[in-house]
C-alpha cells in the first residue's frame, strides 16, 4: 500500500518504521526540518510502564484546585481558560471517576508494557546505540508521599511489575549522588525500567526506516486531508530559508503599521494514497475537524531544563545514574549521556512560547535539592512542549471511521513510553492482522 504519515515525532517515526518493515510504500510529511523536533524534542526520557496512567484520576480535580496558588505546583492553568479548555476540563473531570479511571489505566498500562517490550526488541534487533540507562527511582520525601504511593504499590504488585520499596539508605545506595541534606523517607525502585534519549532514538530509527525505503518530506505542511477511496493530502513545501524569512517578515509586520512582503512557498500539491495516518500531535485536531471528526485534544504543556554534568574526579557519582521522580513535585530527573535533564509541570492552556517562571523555578529547585552543584547551570537549555492529551488519558489507535484515514495520536505525556507499541498495533490493524494485545478502548468509539 501507498501510505502517508502526517507528523515525524516519536509516534510518526516509529509508525513509519513498522509500516516500512511490513513492506508498505511510506511517505512521512513533517512541517519541521527534522524528526522529533517539537513535542518529542526534550522530554524526560523515562520509560516506566508501571507508572504510565491517565492524568484524569480520582482526587485530581481537588489536587489541581489546591495547587492553583502554590509556588511549586505540579499542575497549573496557563491563563484564563477559554471555552475549548473549559469543555476539555469538563470531560476530564468526568473521566476522574474511579471506574472510568481504572479502565483507562489498565488500557494504558497494557499498551505501555507491550511498547517497552517492542522498544527492547528494536534496540537489540537493529543494534541502536543511543544514550540510555537502566533503572527508575521514585523519591518519597515524607510519610505523606509514602501514604499516597501505597495504592500504586498495590497496583504494581497486581500487574507483576518488579519493584522494591526502599528506605532512605537503600535509595542512596542506588543513587549515590543524592544530597544527604534533603530529607528522604523512602523510595520505590523499578530496576527493569529505563531512561533514554527519545530524540536520538527517533533519529536512529529514521535512518533504519529510510533503509527500508521510507521517504521523509521535511519543511512540508499538510494543509488538508480528503477522506475517500483513495484518500488524499494537500501539502505545501516551504524551503527552509523562505520559512525563516517569512517568520521574520510576520514578526516585522506585527510590530509595524505597514504591510510586509512575505516570501511565498511552492504551490501546494494534492497527492493520493491508499491510506493516510495522522500522527500530528496537537495539530491533528485542526486537520480532522473539517472532516467532521472533532477530537477533544488539548495541549498540556510540559517543561524541561537540560545542562551538562560537571566532571570532577573527586566526585565520580555527581548527578543521577539513571532516572528519578520526585513524587511531591512530580518532577523527573534523568541522566541523558553526560547531561542532566529535569522535566515536569502540567500546564493546561496558554501558549507554547510563553514560559512560566514559576515552572522553571520548580525544576531548578528539585535539581538543587537532590543534586546540588552537579550541573553546569550557566549552560542550561530550557524547553516547553505541547503534549497532545485527550481528557480521559489513553491515545486513539486505528481506523478513524472516515474512508482511508487512520489515527495514532493523543498519547499525552507518555508518547515515548507508548510509541513503539502503538506503532506496531497500528501496522497490524492496517494489515488486517490480529494485534498482539487487547486494544479494547483504544479506538475512536471510546470518545463517542
Amino acid at each position: 500500500m501507498r501510505v502517508a504519515i502526517v507528523g515525524a515525532g516519536i509516534i510518526g517515526v516509529t509508525t513509519a518504521y513498522e509500516l516500512g518493515a511490513d513492506g508498505h510504500e511510506v511517505t512521512v510529511f513533517e512541517r519541521s526540518g527534522s524528526v522529533a523536533a517539537e513535542a518529542s524534542f526534550a522530554n524526560a526520557g523515562v520509560v516506566a510502564p508501571g507508572y504510565v496512567g491517565p492524568w484524569a484520576a480520582p482526587g485530581m480535580p481537588r489536587k489541581l484546585l489546591s495547587q492553583l496558588f502554590s509556588r511549586h505546583a505540579a499542575a497549573r492553568l496557563g491563563g484564563t481558560p477559554d471555552a475549548a479548555t473549559l469543555a476539555w476540563l469538563w470531560r476530564w473531570w468526568r473521566a476522574c471517576r474511579t471506574k472510568v479511571h481504572g479502565a483507562n489505566r489498565s488500557r494504558m498500562q497494557r499498551l505501555a508494557a507491550y511498547s517497552h517490550e517492542r522498544l527492547r526488541g528494536l534496540r537489540h534487533q537493529l543494534q541502536l546505540d543511543y544514550e540510555r540507562a537502566d533503572g527508575y527511582l521514585v523519591l518519597l520525601r515524607g510519610e505523606r508521599e509514602l501514604a499516597t504511593a501505597k495504592p500504586g504499590l498495590q497496583l504494581l504488585q497486581e500487574l507483576g511489575v518488579a519493584h522494591r520499596l526502599l528506605d532512605a539508605a537503600d535509595c542512596r545506595r542506588v543513587e549515590p549522588g543524592l544530597s544527604p541534606d534533603t530529607p528522604l523517607h523512602a523510595g520505590i525502585h523499578l530496576a527493569q525500567d529505563e531512561v533514554g534519549n527519545c530524540r536520538q532514538f527517533a533519529h536512529l530509527l529514521r535512518l533504519e526506516a529510510q533503509r527500508l525505503g521510507v521517504r521523509f518530506r521535511f519543511h512540508t505542511t499538510v494543509r488538508r486531508i480528503e477522506a475517500g477511496s483513495p484518500p488524499s493530502l494537500l501539502h505545501e513545501y516551504t524551503p527552509p530559508e523562505e520559512a525563516t524569512a517569512a517568520a521574520a517578515a510576520r514578526a516585522d509586520f506585527a510590530s509595524s503599521e505597514g504591510p510586509a512582503t512575505v516570501p511565498q512557498a511552492i504551490e501546494p500539491q494534492l497527492e493520493r494514497f491508499d491510506a493516510v495516518i495522522v500522527c500530528a500531535a496537537i495539530g491533528s485536531a485542526a486537520l480532522l475537524r473539517p472532516l467532521g471528526l472533532k477530537l477533544p485534544l488539548a495541549p498540556v504543556y510540559g517543561y524541561s531544563i537540560t545542562a551538562p554534568l560537571r566532571q570532577l574526579e573527586a566526585h565520580p557519582d555527581l548527578g543521577p545514574r539513571a532516572a528519578l521522580m520526585d513524587e511531591r513535585y512530580k518532577v523527573a530527573i534523568s541522566r541523558i549521556g553526560q547531561r542532566v535533564r529535569v522535566a515536569g509541570s502540567a500546564e493546561l492552556g496558554g501558549r507554547r512560547e510563553a514560559y512560566s517562571d514559576a515552572a522553571i523555578a520548580t525544576l531548578h529547585k528539585v535539581l538543587h535539592d537532590w543534586f546540588p552543584g552537579a550541573a553546569q547551570t550557566a549552560q542550561v537549555q530550557r524547553w516547553k512542549g505541547a503534549r497532545p492529551m485527550l481528557p480521559d488519558g489513553p491515545p486513539v489507535l486505528g481506523a478513524s471511521g472516515l474512508p482511508g484515514v487512520w489515527l495514532n495520536l493523543g498519547h499525552g505525556s507518555s508518547g515515548w513510553a507508548l510509541s513503539c507499541g502503538s506503532a506496531r498495533v497500528l501496522a497490524d490493524q492496517l494489515a488486517g492482522r490480529a494485534t498482539a494485545i487487547d486494544v479494547e478502548g483504544l479506538d475512536i468509539a471510546r470518545l463517542r
